[in-house]
């Protein structure tokens, strides 16, 4: 006799199958629970009152650890819940996403945003750059010795197109020791004097660098005094171009090339024999291609000819050489010019300007030397040295002031040709004048 309603039996109630599975494409209850007999009805309802089948209910997953052990039962599975969670949640969004410290069962965690995470590393990087490079502007541009006051300059030359700067080597040795001094073949010589003179025209169409012989004879025109503040008459003397310099000093210097050229000077620039040598050991050494062998006991020059890379010592040998050469001071400003353009050359390069370990002891060793006008910025300074560099370029130039002849001691200026020289430099001309 069958004890279940019409329609119902043992195999499709589940009886006894509990852990066997069922033939059935619907899962089976979460549990089965124990089997009751249930006591027979005295009479069988009528088909209209029979009780509807109960519904199945899915099976509930294996919970994770931590629960109490023994059976557990929970009719109200949710097949969307999120296990995880924290702060509420572990419930995930819509259509199963998964929420803010969870994790979807069955789904892997998302993926990790690069995009973002490369643009985060980015601006940090930019930012370390920027605050780098604006540390070491200001630690530059601190160490510069603003000196030359051009202000006491008087009767000066109206300005023309383009920048002109006049770069000064002097034969200062301040900070230098004994055994520098005797290294270096400097001498012990009290005060300091100019011993190379150049200016560089920075404009439109390339630089230009004419050299000014130390030996020019020029006129020292009136002046003030750059400590007295008395002003001095002219009186058309005449002697050579560094008397000037060892007279007053730079601001007397500038006012007497610009009397005898008409060019206005800009910026005035000045480095000593320590700074010079230091700048060329710290960047390892400056090569050059020497023609023709020469010696000189006085500078302690002794070079062979062909390509090689000089020191420190040996470069400031080689750019106050005079007495080996036939034409003296004119063909030792060849050489300082052949020089300071392979010096600007090789420093203005990416591996000495990205590597620090080049880059400060390279500024260190110019800076802590250099003496500027008041009115020069560390850009305008970095202006020049790239100008420099442009000088052994297609559109540079390089040459010696005009000269026309001799007083016997002192070179003379030819008038016609530096007149004509000026006149280009000033209107930012390409320069056709050739020098000596």
């Amino acid at each position: 006799m069958n004890d279940w309603p019409e329609g119902w039996n043992d195999d499709n109630r589940g009886g006894n199958r509990y852990g066997q599975g069922s033939a059935s494409d619907r899962p089976e209850s979460a549990r089965a629970m124990p089997h009751v007999q249930r006591p027979v009805p005295p009479q069988q309802p009528a088909p209209s009152q029979r009780r509807p089948a109960p519904p199945r209910q899915r099976q509930v997953p294996q919970q994770p650890g931590g629960y109490d052990e023994g059976p557990q039962y929970d009719s109200g599975y949710n097949t969307g819940q999120v296990y995880g969670g924290g702060n509420g949640g572990g419930h995930g969004g819509q259509g199963g996403e998964p929420g803010d410290g969870g994790y979807v069962q069955g789904r892997p965690a998302a993926a990790p945003d690069w995009r973002r995470r490369i643009k985060i590393g980015a601006l940090v990087l930019v930012v370390v750059v920027l605050g780098v490079s604006i540390g070491t502007y200001f630690w530059a541009d601190s160490k510069l010795k603003r000196d030359v006051d051009l202000s006491k300059v008087i009767e000066r030359p109206k300005s023309g197109d383009g920048t002109n700067y006049l770069i000064v080597g002097s034969d200062s040795r301040e900070g230098m020791t004994a055994e520098d001094k005797k290294k270096l073949h400097t001498g012990s010589a009290e005060g300091k004097r100019t011993d190379s003179m150049m200016i560089l025209h920075d404009g439109g169409d390339g630089p230009t660098l004419v050299s000014l012989p130390r030996d020019s004879n020029v006129e020292i025109p009136s002046f003030v005094g750059s400590e007295s503040g008395k002003k001095y008459e002219g009186k058309g003397r005449t002697t050579k171009l560094n008397a000037a310099y060892a007279e007053d000093g730079p601001e007397l210097l500038v006012r007497t090339v610009e009397f005898n050229t008409g060019l206005h000077i800009d910026h005035y620039v000045e480095i000593g024999f320590g700074g010079f040598a230091q700048i060329v050991d710290a960047i390892g050494g400056v090569e050059l291609d020497i023609p023709k062998a020469f010696k000189d006991k006085n500078s302690g020059a002794d070079f062979k000819a062909g390509k090689q890379t000089l020191n420190g010592e040996q470069s400031l040998a080689f750019v106050r050489t005079r007495y080996a050469f036939a034409a003296s001071d004119l063909d030792r400003t060849k050489n300082q010019q052949k020089f300071l353009a392979a010096l600007a050359n090789q420093t203005a390069t990416p591996s000495t300007i990205l590597n620090p370990f080049k880059l400060y002891p390279t500024m260190g060793a110019g800076l802590d030397t250099l003496v500027v006008d008041k009115d020069m910025s560390l850009w305008d300074l970095g202006q020049m040295f790239f100008a420099m560099k442009g000088v052994t370029g297609g559109d540079g130039k390089s040459m010696n002031m005009p000269i026309s002849g001799s007083t016997g001691g002192n070179l003379v200026w030819d008038k016609a040709k530096v007149k004509q020289l000026v006149e280009q430099l000033n209107n930012d001309e390409k320069v056709t004048v050739s020098g000596n």
